[in-house]
């Protein structure tokens, strides 16, 4: 469905988007993450055509965005952070204007902004003047205008900005929903809205692409996957030299705490599960135990460990 191929951006001797390549199948919900400035709106606008590329190019439904830029755009809707809207038009009509701007007409403007407005749950809203809806129902508006004229590809940058919990969550169902007919790129500060509906993940820092994979893939692989944390109460040294020989572990870090008990940091490959060993270990000098957790790496993780500075 979308193809980038070496995008790149600069404005004067700023580079804003390096070389990024990447590629988006059918079907898929995408998060695009990545810190302030990252690059993420940059490459969302050359998707879309409202900023060219300095280099490189990239393909929408086939359709390369510079030598066929409006067959590309007749296969998107870009909804962006801050929702343009008529704020003393109705939401029937500033809908009713907006698809005649993207050429639809005849009995189809009624059609689709009917399918719209049920989509998006706009019905109790169809008549009321813009200016006098929430938040989440002016996102809702700018979400059923990105669906006008049934686009193969949604572009929603930053959909759940500035929205309540409540709002959030019916965002989040709906693009859910949208995913069935819909491939769908998700640019959000929300990781844990990624991790509940996206299927893949890009992360772009300082204009590149650090990762694209699925979630799954991105936090098996991280440092973090095979980490485990012990409390016990013994001897600390032998315990330490015991389960650093074993081969999956690399390093076991301590710290004492307060009531005699001792905590242990167990650091292995990524993807292994040592509990078991460092359990029998322990247990085998006799030594109690409180407390054995293996970390499962989150999104947030995979997002500190790939952007950081240090």
């Amino acid at each position: 469905m979308v193809t980038a191929e070496h995008l790149h951006k600069t404005f004067g001797r700023f580079t804003a988007v390096k070389d990024a390549s990447f590629s988006i199948e059918k079907g898929e919900i995408v998060g695009f993450l990545g810190p302030n400035g990252a690059g993420k709106t940059t490459t969302m606008k050359m998707l879309t055509g409202y900023l060219p590329p300095t280099a490189g190019t990239a393909r929408i439904a086939g359709f390369d965005i510079i030598d066929s830029p409006l067959e590309a755009r007749r296969h998107m809707g870009y909804m962006p952070e801050n929702v343009p809207l008529y704020d003393d038009l109705r939401v029937y009509e500033y809908l009713d204007y907006r698809a005649r701007l993207k050429g639809i007409c005849g009995k189809s403007v009624r059609n689709q902004i009917g399918e719209v407005i049920e989509k998006c749950g706009l019905e109790p809203k169809r008549k009321t003047l813009i200016n006098t809806l929430s938040k989440g129902y002016r996102q809702r508006v700018g979400l059923a205008d990105a669906l006008l004229g049934n686009p193969d590809l949604l572009i929603l940058d930053e959909p759940t900005n500035g929205l309540d919990p409540n709002q959030i969550r019916q965002i989040r169902e709906l693009i859910r929903a949208l995913s069935e007919n819909h491939t769908v790129i998700l640019s959000t500060h929300i990781l844990h809205e990624v991790e509940m509906i996206c299927n893949k993940v890009i992360i772009i820092d300082q204009g590149e692409i650090k990762a694209a994979d699925t979630p799954e893939n991105l936090t098996a692989n991280l440092r973090a996957a095979g980490r485990v944390s012990i409390e016990y109460k013994g001897d600390l040294d032998s315990i330490v030299q015991e389960l650093e020989a074993f081969e999956p572990i690399k390093k076991v870090f301590t710290e004492e705490t307060e009531d005699g008990w001792h905590r242990l940091l167990v650091r292995a490959e990524p993807g292994t599960d040592s509990r078991e060993k460092a359990a029998a270990i322990i247990a085998s000098h006799g030594y109690p135990i409180r407390h054995i957790y293996r970390h499962i790496p989150s999104l947030e993780d995979v997002f500190v460990e790939m952007t950081r500075r240090d």
